[in-house]
């Protein structure tokens, strides 16, 4: 598990849409913090601190420490954030307070290691297809993994990686794997075969070219 990430924000008091979008002409970002059997918070943070922390990965999936108005920081994840459809601008953010100790559920990204020297693309002409970019696990809040590796290097055309191929770290289980039923083994990547174009027949090369229109008559 990584570092915590350190998130600050400030209390809200105004709500509804109006207000929403002042606050987003003033570079803020409306969010709430909830969980953990206490009162929602309605909270805001800086648009730009927002964009930065986006661009990290572990921001999405790892513990965060949320501190409000300089208050005592709180154990967090990430539950949620709406974009707007075409600008580059965070709409608003959910947050759901951690109780240490208790089982959570988390989505983790999947990282593909050793495609370069995959034995179905590297030998075999194959191509690399990725069928998921993360898993849903359940662990406690200090075993959060920062991503699940998933090794290439073995696989041949035709092969692929599923669900209970993936090593878990210990004490994190794939919710998906053990909770949806016999059906939940699904597939991750896989190496397929290189497409092949069809070569030209003799019959298409002797096909006659069609007749050029005749000129109308004057």
């Amino acid at each position: 598990m990584s570092d915590d990430i350190n998130v600050i924000a400030t209390s809200r008091s105004v709500f509804g849409k109006g207000a929403s979008r002042r606050l987003r002409r003033d570079n803020l970002v409306p969010a709430i913090l909830y969980g953990a059997d206490q009162e929602p918070q309605a909270i805001q943070l800086k648009h730009n601190e927002v964009i930065k922390h986006l661009e990290n990965e572990a921001f999405y999936s790892q513990l965060l420490q949320l501190s409000v108005d300089g208050g005592e920081p709180v154990r967090t994840l990430l539950k949620d954030v709406q974009r707007h459809p075409y600008k580059q601008q965070i709409l608003h953010l959910d947050f759901v307070r951690v109780v240490a100790g208790a089982e959570l559920q988390v989505s983790v990204p999947l990282h593909f290691i050793n495609e370069d020297i995959c034995v179905g693309v590297k030998n075999q002409g194959g191509n690399i297809s990725h069928t998921e970019n993360e898993v849903l696990v359940a662990c406690r809040p200090r075993d959060i993994p920062e991503n699940i590796e998933v090794d290439m290097a073995a696989l041949a055309v035709g092969e692929s990686v599923t669900l209970s191929n993936l090593t878990m770290p210990e004490g994190v289980r794939l919710v998906d794997l053990h909770e949806a039923g016999d059906d939940s083994d699904r597939q991750v990547a896989s190496v397929n075969a290189p497409r092949v174009e069809a070569e030209p027949t003799d019959d298409d090369a002797a096909a006659p070219e069609a007749d050029a229109p005749a000129d109308d008559a004057e």
